[in-house]
């Protein structure tokens, strides 16, 4: 920075703060009444304020430490403007001298902010940069918050930043509320102070402090193992949920016509894509303002796009196969690979949904314990979906056809029930369930033409370990599979995890090689 441009900038600033208290002047001249003391003491915060903004340029350290200083004790968001024009002007000294002041002054300014993420945003920032100057900013916004979460991390920040004190009182102090808070974002910070009051030539205060860092730590190690409980029992929940509506489909048709369709991830894979085009379509024709309205429409069009693509499916390929187990296997197979690859040449190896407004983001509904809104949305997805598929089956005259055929084709037929429309329904419908699971993937992951390789065999496992055509079984199995999938995960990792798992259904139909509910009566032994 030369000095030509120093004393330009200082004589611009000097000049607008010079003019400012001459216009006060002036007017309480005008009025005959003499400046007050208020007036005095903003005069001479603007003029600290203006000699501030000429010492930032300087080419000492110190100095330019000491304005920093002055700006964020007294500055506000408005001097943003002028800060960001002596950086840009700046050299790199005085850019990184600049820069913690601009952060302090918008997260500050963002601690007042509408956005509930913004508050909370600008919290945590303030404690990451280890600025004691925001803690009684921190305070102040945290006894006006309402929103318990956003309150919950301006109070941790405080506290955390507390720890820097010099005074053991407010240590101890800060200690004990963050221990109470659970925070996990203070361990490190906790496990110095504990180091520091252990090693030798420690103060008694130092190993006070030690003594009720080290209770504290306790506490949040103990919430910390509650909490991860609970985040595990979720995300076997959320798996087993979209194992649940990947397997519906796969129950009904496996159970109906005795066809393992190995093509029934490529369907779920053309409701993925289907929703995908959906999108394109409301960038390319509709106003952003409707934008987020694609995906609910995404809904009837996977779902039509996967049951038309499994009607013909079964019209030209799976008709001529019915029982015959081996051959429609490899069949939908090489039905598979066609689907696949048919994808990679249109859409190419990797594409992505843009989640809704509405599904972005999550929950925090304790502390360390995080539910995103995508995964609770795929859960009450399933719940709706089993609700549907019950109804449909055991309370309409089609599910009465569709679990007659499923019992006894022949007699069924003889009862004047047409079983190869029946087939061809209830195929088209079950792709449609696989599409339906494709459009609400989307939401938790990339689509790529192997999107339905990842969760088939896991279907097939829950489809043969519930038992063929139950639902009950197949609702049962999802839970076991995906809940056992996310408990095994942490400890051998997820490969060894899909192995073990493989090897207990093994051992499980060993036992029971008709599932977890088998078939009574004379159906059994057809």
């Amino acid at each position: 920075m030369t000095r030509w441009w120093q004393a330009l900038v200082g004589a611009v600033v000097m000049a607008s703060v010079v003019g400012l208290i001459s216009s006060a002047e002036g007017l309480c001249a005008d009025d005959g009444s003499e400046p007050s003391s208020a007036d005095a003491a903003g005069a001479s915060t603007e003029a600290l304020i203006a000699q501030a903004l000429v010492d930032i340029t300087s080419d000492e350290v110190e100095v330019r430490k000491a304005a920093a200083a002055v700006l964020i004790n007294h500055g506000d968001i408005g001097l943003i403007p002028k800060l960001d024009e002596i950086r840009e002007a700046g050299g790199r000294a005085v850019r990184v001298a600049i820069k913690p002041v601009v952060d302090m002054l918008k997260n500050r300014a963002n601690l007042s902010n509408e956005s509930s993420d913004s508050r909370r945003s600008a919290a945590s920032d303030l404690a990451m940069a280890g600025r004691v100057e925001a803690i009684p900013y921190l305070k102040q916004a945290a006894e006006k918050e309402a929103v318990w979460w956003v309150r919950y991390t301006m109070d941790e920040s405080a506290n955390l930043l507390e720890l820097q004190s010099d005074d053991s009182t407010v240590q101890l102090a800060a200690v004990k509320a963050l221990g109470e808070l659970r925070s996990q974002n203070s361990v490190s910070k906790l496990q110095e102070l504990i180091d520091a009051g252990t090693a030798e030539g420690a103060t008694d205060q130092q190993r006070t402090v030690a003594t009720a860092a080290t209770a504290a730590m306790s506490q949040i190690e103990s919430w910390s193992w509650w909490a991860s409980s609970m985040e595990t029992l979720f995300r076997g929940i959320s798996l087993s949920s979209i194992l649940l509506i990947m397997s519906l489909g796969l129950a009904i048709v496996f159970g109906l016509m005795g066809v393992i369709n190995m093509a029934h991830g490529e369907l779920m894979m053309i409701g993925a894509y289907a929703t995908f085009v959906t999108q394109q379509c409301f960038i390319a024709w509709f106003s952003p303002d409707v934008f987020d309205w694609y995906f609910p429409i995404a809904l009837p069009v996977a779902f039509l796009a996967a049951a038309g693509v499994g009607w013909v499916l079964e019209a030209t390929v799976i008709r001529f196969l019915y029982g015959r187990l081996l051959e429609t296997l490899l069949a939908t197979w090489g039905v598979s690979l066609i689907l696949m690859q048919a994808a990679r040449v249109y859409f190419g190896d990797l594409t992505a949904v843009i989640a809704p407004q509405a599904l972005r983001g999550g929950a925090q509904v304790m502390v360390g314990v995080y539910l995103p809104y995508n995964r609770l949305f795929i859960i009450g997805l399933t719940i709706i979906c089993v609700i549907c598929i019950y109804y449909l089956l055991f309370r309409s005259n089609l599910g009465l056809r569709v679990r007659a055929v499923t019992q006894n084709r022949n007699m069924s037929a003889c009862l004047g029930i047409p079983t190869r429309k029946v087939d061809s329904y209830t195929f088209a419908f079950a792709s449609g369930l696989a599409g339906v699971a494709g459009w609400a993937l989307t939401m938790v992951g990339n689509v790529d033409p192997g999107l339905g390789q990842n969760y088939i065999v896991d279907s097939f496992m829950v489809v043969v370990t519930g038992g063929v055509g139950k639902l009950a079984g197949t609702i049962w199995a999802s839970l076991g599979i995906g809940g056992l999938n996310k408990l095994i995960e942490p400890i051998s990792g997820a490969v060894y995890g899909k192995v073990f798992i493989l090897v207990g259904v093994i051992l499980f139909l060993q036992w029971r090689p008709q599932g977890l509910f088998a078939a009574k009566g004379r159906s059994a032994d057809a």
